[in-house]
């Protein structure tokens, strides 16, 4: 059931944040590349083409730095958990080191980007470690640095890892590095912008069709294009569809108040599950330990805020941490190989038709790396990384798990304020939330995407799709897709 949860509801990322609004787009405009969205994939993409010289618009249907990467844990690092001893059994050695390059090229971009634009995002080199507090557990940490080594990491095995409680292994990849995600994509909206790029906010895309080659319609007016890049976090359109490839998920995030700026040396994730990632951060009140809980499939937990409980109760356990600033959900993609897709789906069928989706998590170097593949085929550059992530690659089809609804009550009575619930009448399925003054908000439960029943979300109080990970607010509005428009109105 829904209830009070400690601090403010929002990413400690954006918090205070003073940063340039854009227009949205009031125009029919014609540009060579447009990009919908404006998270690290987009604008990666924007400016390495403008690097290019090409002609590129971007629009972002919110405002920049408030989605997924201005809600991300921020830590620009090859380390993503265990994976290159995977990827070498399962894709061999080549793609595997295809992928430690890619993301390797990717943190170094960044790197680059934030010295040579002067981006103030709060940058700094850590240290990453995976530790594990299962001595039985201690081989997998050793056969993934020996893996990580071969791709020509600097990985070593500490016996423990430097945390305030006791560990049985850690894996440590030096000169890792940390940010603020959501000022570092305003940096680069700075940037795109000063190098003669054009960025439209809160210009949501309703349709995206072929024109004389792609065109894109918002409220507010349309772009014309010879290529469209959509790095939307789960594409709203495709010609090979990557719903049935990928598997919606969250997980939660929470930032404490504390006085020890050197609370931690270094950014951290345990092996074991549930997980733990964690590092410091800040906001304009001071220093904050961040921590990320284990993650789930959207839609398909009836009780969100239990994990806040359950992580606050853990950190406290753990560190000697003051009041909780802010918490909030989070939400990715995954891909069974745990590689993206990015690229062309058809080049024959929709030639100049980009996406770019599930970053299992890992979308900060990934994000990065797929920016600059995107502008390497668009310029018809040679890329190893083509292969990598191609979206056309084989998956199979029982890897997505469509969920229902977990959020069927019996009658609105049972709908406290504050609360959501699901309602059947008719045979329709109705989404109810009844504001904190008791008001009623009535809407269809079926998400316009594909139809399935939503979730209420008692934690971001959002209307959550439990089959594609699409996201509305309370008052039925969009605010993740692949859905594009909101839920009907609906009446009791």
């Amino acid at each position: 059931m829904d209830a009070e949860l400690p601090g403010a509801s929002g990413s400690c990322w954006t918090a205070g944040l003073s940063a340039p609004r854009y227009p949205s787009l009031q125009a029919s405009i014609h540009a060579e590349t447009v990009v919908v969205g404006a998270g690290i994939v987009g604008l990666t993409t924007g400016l390495r083409l403008r690097e290019e010289g090409r002609e590129v618009a971007v629009v972002e249907a919110l405002d920049i730095g408030g989605q997924v990467t201005g809600r991300s844990t921020a830590k620009i690092t090859t380390q993503h958990r265990l994976i290159y001893q995977q990827l070498i059994a399962q894709r061999g050695r080549e793609l595997a080191q295809d992928y430690a390059d890619a993301n390797k090229a990717g943190c170094d971009l960044i790197c680059d980007w934030v010295d040579r634009h002067a981006i103030a995002c709060d940058f700094e080199n850590r240290d990453a470690y995976v530790y594990t507090r299962d001595l039985g557990r201690r081989n997998e940490i050793e056969a993934e640095a020996a893996a990580a080594r071969s791709l020509g990491f600097n990985a070593t095995i500490l016996d423990r890892a430097p945390l305030p409680f006791e560990t049985a292994a850690a894996l440590r990849f030096p000169d890792q590095a940390q940010f603020n995600p959501a000022s570092y994509l305003h940096g680069l909206a700075k940037a795109f912008i000063e190098g003669g790029g054009l960025l439209f906010e809160r210009s949501r895309t309703r349709l995206i069709d072929e024109a004389n080659r792609w065109r894109v319609v918002t409220d507010g007016g349309n772009i014309h294009a010879e290529n469209v890049i959509i790095a939307t976090n789960m594409t709203v359109k495709s010609p090979l569809g990557m719903a049935r490839r990928t598997q919606p998920r969250m997980h939660i995030a929470m930032a404490f108040r504390t006085d020890d700026a050197d609370l931690l040396d270094g950014m951290f994730i345990s092996l074991e599950e549930p997980s733990r990632s964690l590092r410091l951060g800040r906001d304009a009140d001071g220093p904050l330990l961040v921590v990320l809980g284990p993650r789930f499939n959207t839609g398909q937990d009836g009780d969100v805020a239990s994990r806040f409980r359950e992580l606050e109760v853990w950190v406290r356990d753990h560190f000697d941490v003051g009041d909780t600033a802010w918490r909030w959900c989070n939400e990715d993609y995954d891909t069974l190989d745990r590689i993206a897709y990015v690229g062309e789906p058809d080049s024959s069928k929709a030639p100049g038709f980009y996406i770019a989706t599930g970053f299992n998590a890992w979308g900060i170097s990934n994000g990065t790396a797929a920016g600059m593949l995107i502008c390497d085929l668009i310029v018809e550059r040679r890329s190893r990384w083509k292969a990598l992530y191609d979206p056309a690659r084989p998956a199979p089809e029982d890897f997505h798990r469509d969920g229902d609804s977990q959020s069927i009550v019996a009658s609105v009575e049972e709908i406290a304020p504050g609360h959501g619930g699901v309602i059947e009448k008719d045979g329709e399925k109705i989404a109810v939330y009844r504001g904190v003054q008791g008001g009623l908000h009535v809407l269809s439960a079926k998400c316009t995407h594909k139809g399935c029943t939503v979730t209420w979300n008692n934690a971001d109080r959002t209307w959550d799709c439990p089959c594609h990970g699409s996201i509305f607010s309370a008052d039925g509005s969009v605010i993740h897709g692949p859905a594009k428009n909101p839920l009907a109105l609906a009446v009791l």
